[in-house]
């Protein structure tokens, strides 16, 4: 009995397993060139630019992030902030150059204001005074002459070189009162106001400059456009080298965007060897394969990149580079709105002529 099972078993074993197995269905249809002389071409998806490819943001100062004020896929126009990094340090710098250009200013003012009401006063009150001992020591003179004409012998000598000794002094003083009354008059010497002018300008161009470098801890948007990726988190220390990828260790732009998702561009890549069967520009036609799906889309024509430079593998553009030289293509397409398809997808493009 034991052996019937074990014949039984065996034979239904050998049944099960000599079957053919179905193997199952594809995912999708693998793309094939729909032209029959069609040339083949690894692309990439870009953003659409009138030229070069993503735009790669980077700072033109270093410090920590304090706000990240976007997020990713967000849509933002020209002028608005993307981002903040620490400016304590350069807005002091601001307020105390500031400051002097305002003490500057003052000086000039101040300077060009001359004379002062109060110090031409003064200085005309001085010589008022100073005539009048003048006048007090020529009619002490007089009377020192008149007494010697009466008598000579009632003035001594001393007395009257004294007397006419203070005339003379009392007449330079006059003088000394009188040119100083015309110096306070003319007020401020030209060249102490040029000098104070060159002085402001310079510490305000100084502010100036502060404040515009000030401006540039803020980093903005410079066109309209969607934001693709913010490659730092808030207190990442950044530079204009960009930031640390965690991951790559290398430094990567701060912000990358893209222009409106209203179009969209492939850039491939023709191998040298097939640059001679590339049709004019004009005459050219082209589709795009979507990987992992039956779509084609077909392609618009942009423009050649004309300088044939050495390949860069897509998987990594730093660093990885193979023996062989391409040309740059450039087309655009409509974004589709049933197709979810995002720069730097890498698809296929097949190229024809018309």
């Amino acid at each position: 009995m034991l052996c019937a099972v074990g014949i039984l078993a065996g034979l239904l074993s050998a049944y099960l397993y000599s079957s053919p197995k179905h193997p199952l269905p594809p995912a999708f249809n693998p793309a094939a060139n729909p032209y029959e002389k069609g040339i083949y071409a690894n692309g990439i998806i870009e953003s659409y630019q009138t030229h070069g490819e993503n735009i790669n943001i980077y700072p033109e100062v270093s410090g920590p992030i304090t706000q990240i004020l976007v997020s990713e896929g967000d849509t933002v126009h020209q002028g608005d902030p993307l981002l903040a990094i620490d400016d304590s340090i350069q807005r002091a710098t601001v307020q105390q150059q500031k400051s002097q250009a305002e003490a500057a200013l003052a000086l000039l003012q101040e300077l060009k204001a001359q004379p002062r009401r109060e110090t031409l006063q003064v200085s005309e009150a001085q010589v008022m005074l100073a005539r009048a001992n003048l006048k007090t020591a020529e009619d002490q003179l007089d009377k020192q002459k008149k007494s010697y004409e009466l008598e000579p012998k009632s003035v001594s000598k001393d007395t009257m070189d004294n007397a006419i000794n203070a005339v003379e002094v009392a007449k330079a003083n006059l003088q000394v009162l009188e040119k100083q009354l015309e110096l306070t008059k003319a007020g401020a010497w030209k060249y102490d106001i040029q000098n104070q002018e060159k002085q402001y300008n310079a510490l305000s161009k100084a502010y100036m400059a502060s404040s515009a470098l000030l401006a540039k801890y803020t980093i903005r948007a410079p066109v309209d456009g969607v934001v693709l990726a913010i490659k730092a988190a808030v207190g990442s220390y950044i530079s204009p080298q960009g930031a640390y990828g965690t991951y790559t260790g290398d430094l990567n732009p701060i912000v990358v965007m893209g222009g409106t998702q209203t179009y969209l561009e492939v850039r491939c890549y023709i191998d040298e060897i097939l640059i001679h069967r590339l049709p004019q520009g004009a005459a050219m036609r082209a589709k795009m394969s979507i990987r992992g799906t039956n779509v084609i889309i077909p392609l618009e024509y942009v423009r050649a990149q004309p300088y044939v430079s050495p390949k860069i593998e897509l998987s990594s553009q730093r660093t990885e580079r193979v023996d062989v030289r391409v040309l740059p293509l450039i087309f655009r397409f409509k974004k589709p709105d049933n197709v979810n398809l995002y720069p730097g997808q890498l698809v296929d493009v097949y190229l024809a002529e018309k």
